[in-house]
């Protein structure tokens, strides 16, 4: 009778441990090899023997299946309880409808693996790896997975020039000039031009891209926009679209794997500082991310000190103890290793890139942990602003103004990820909207992707919607969900896998 309670007590505890695939399947092979032993060390034994023998496998399969519970609650969140009582196992069906997205996302572009990060008002509910970080040593990814964030790099950078702002040691309007002078003066059509800070921010400083033909820039923006058609015909047409799509890939052309270090940012401005201007400042949008070394190179010489120890200082104060500029040399614990798929679409290791001209714009690493503090920091500070009554509240790492500022979106801007978003300061910026009654209502969210040699990533913060009731008070601040999602292939675009995750925390956050 004992044995048997034993043996059902442990179905129980297996069965409601087990929250993924890998987990059961983990625990399936701990059983086989307990009855393996059990059978093999009872084959001359007596009867009692035997029993104690099974017994004891039984207490190992008790102590596994609480041992595989107790790190699938925490991979669901850090803490069971968090602000205002949040109760996170309410967001069990939101994990599962989220997993299963993101594994059919995984499967469909054959990325070896990813890492999914949520948090909801300012509690972490889930956090996951899926997959592998290193294929060839079979290295699990895992929460605490280092992987490339490429251009949510920008996002950081836009930051720390906000601060530096706020620090009166950084006027956005100032040609770029009175910070860098190493960076020439700028001609469009034979007139003097002027390229400030606030420019390059929003991408409207006519800086070029990877692409150094300005010209062929130009046409396939017109190209794109339908205002220049090709001569021939149809056919013709179809042809020079899918030509003009294949020419816009970075990762064709050959700056985007530079293996030169570059010990400065005013250094790396070396590689663009004479080109010519794409575009008339102001005029246009072109997202650039040699704009944001520029930019870095303006941090650097505004903050009087190197760009990389200024954005230690910021992580430090948010919290990002993790995440710091790629280098090859360091030994940074739990970092994946990069892939894409070659031309027969089989997974190979990515070519060694060296990414010092490109940290503010593309170079540091991070985890899903981490990204989740940097949105749930600006999300404060951006909801803080709108309150009437802010005491009792502690500061957000922005002030009020200028968090506004930085999710505005900026006029001549363009969504590059989301048609219907536009650029603000180092964000894509999506407004509410709604057009006809009972139709499609527009959320408002912003969100930054990432794409880089062997690496894609995408930061998106869903505020919570307005009317929402608000207090007041410290404890309901942050509103609204963040997610994050890296994945250790580059060319995947995760943008609106994020949006809908955001959307399924979002319902499953206003259920009692």
């Amino acid at each position: 009778m004992l044995s048997r309670v034993l043996h059902q007590w442990s179905r129980v505890c297996v069965r409601w441990s087990l929250l993924s695939a890998h987990k059961q399947r983990h625990l399936q092979r701990v059983h086989r090899s307990i009855q393996q032993r059990s059978h093999a060390a009872g084959a001359g034994e007596s009867a009692g023997a035997k029993s104690r023998l099974w017994l004891c496998g039984v207490g190992v399969g008790v102590a596994v299946a609480f041992a595989v519970g107790l790190k699938s609650r925490r991979d669901l969140a850090d803490s069971p309880v968090g602000p205002r009582g949040t109760d996170v196992s309410g967001f069990r069906g939101a994990v599962e409808t989220s997993r299963e997205l993101l594994e059919r996302v995984q499967a469909e572009v054959g990325a070896p693996g990813l890492v999914v990060g949520v948090s909801v008002d300012g509690v972490q509910v889930w956090c996951e790896g899926m997959g592998y970080a290193d294929l060839e040593n079979r290295v699990p990814c895992s929460a605490d997975t280092v992987m490339r964030i490429a251009s949510i790099s920008k996002s950081l950078t836009s930051a720390a020039a906000a601060r530096l702002c706020e620090e009166g040691k950084l006027e956005l309007d100032e040609p770029v000039q009175k910070y860098v002078p190493e960076f020439p003066e700028k001609q469009f059509e034979g007139q003097d031009v002027t390229v400030t800070t606030r420019m390059v921010l929003s991408h409207l400083s006519g800086i070029r891209h990877y692409e150094k033909d300005a010209n062929k820039v130009r046409e396939e923006r017109e190209k794109a926009k339908g205002q220049i058609k090709p001569k021939g015909g149809e056919q013709e047409e179809k042809q020079g679209q899918k030509k003009a799509v294949r020419k816009k890939s970075e990762f064709e052309l050959e700056e985007y794997y530079l293996k030169d270090h570059f010990n400065s940012m005013t250094e790396a401005l070396d590689l663009f500082k004479d080109d010519p201007l794409i575009f008339k400042p102001g005029t246009t949008y072109l997202y650039s991310t040699h704009a944001f070394t520029l930019l870095g190179a303006v941090v650097e010489r505004a903050a009087a000190q190197p760009f990389l120890d200024y954005l230690a200082t910021m992580f430090r104060d948010v919290g990002m103890v993790h995440t710091v500029p790629e280098l090859n040399e360091p030994i940074i614990y739990h970092r994946s290793r990069c892939y894409h798929l070659n031309k027969k679409g089989r997974v190979v290791n990515c070519p060694y890139v060296d990414n010092s001209y490109k940290w503010p714009g593309g170079g540091f690493l991070s985890t899903a942990g981490d990204l989740l503090l940097f949105g749930n920091a600006l999300l404060y500070s951006y909801q803080i602003a709108q309150l009437k009554d802010t005491e009792g509240l502690l500061p957000g790492y922005l002030k009020p103004h200028t968090a506004l500022e930085l999710w505005t979106p900026v006029d001549n801007t363009e969504g590059s990820w989301d048609k219907e978003g536009q650029y603000a300061q180092g964000w894509l910026v999506v407004q509410e909207q709604q057009k006809y009654g009972q139709c499609r209502k527009r959320r408002h969210y912003v969100s930054h992707t990432g794409g880089a040699v062997g690496a894609s990533s995408v930061l998106l913060v869903y505020p919570a919607a307005k009317g929402e009731p608000c207090k007041g008070s410290s404890e309901q601040l942050p509103r609204g969900v963040v997610v994050t999602i890296m994945a250790n292939m580059q060319s995947v675009g995760l943008n609106t896998t994020a949006l809908a995750i955001a959307q399924q925390f979002d319902r499953a956050r206003h259920k009692p």
